[in-house]
């Protein structure tokens, strides 16, 4: 019998799909890159948690489902989708590209 291949704990989405969760609300949005990156432009509402940060204390930042990780391309965000999926998080979003793809879209950035 063949195996089935491993199903990842969270969803990868582009930057079109993260605007529809974004207008939609009811998501936390987290920013996984270093403060000098969040100063040049976020995803407004976002909270600032680099990924090193999260990975030494992930059940600080963590707490409830419906998150969108974010960095810069969608590298550092899936390690910290990961880390949430191990911490207990079911409703996990990976924006893949990054803020690259979101601004590349034209959608809202604050600074």
């Amino acid at each position: 019998m063949a195996q089935q291949p491993l199903k990842e704990p969270f969803e990868r989405i582009d930057a079109a799909k993260a605007k529809e969760l974004y207008d939609g609300g009811g998501t936390t949005w987290v920013d996984v890159r270093e403060p000098s990156e969040w100063n040049d432009g976020r995803i407004p509402g976002s909270t600032l948690v680099p990924l090193n940060t999260l990975l030494m204390s992930p059940r600080k930042y963590l707490n409830g489902d419906n998150v969108v990780f974010y960095g810069a391309q969608g590298i550092r965000s899936a390690v910290a989708c990961e880390v949430a999926a191990a911490v207990g998080l079911t409703k996990i979003y990976n924006l893949e590209g990054g803020m690259i793809d979101w601004v590349g879209k034209g959608f809202p950035v604050e600074k």
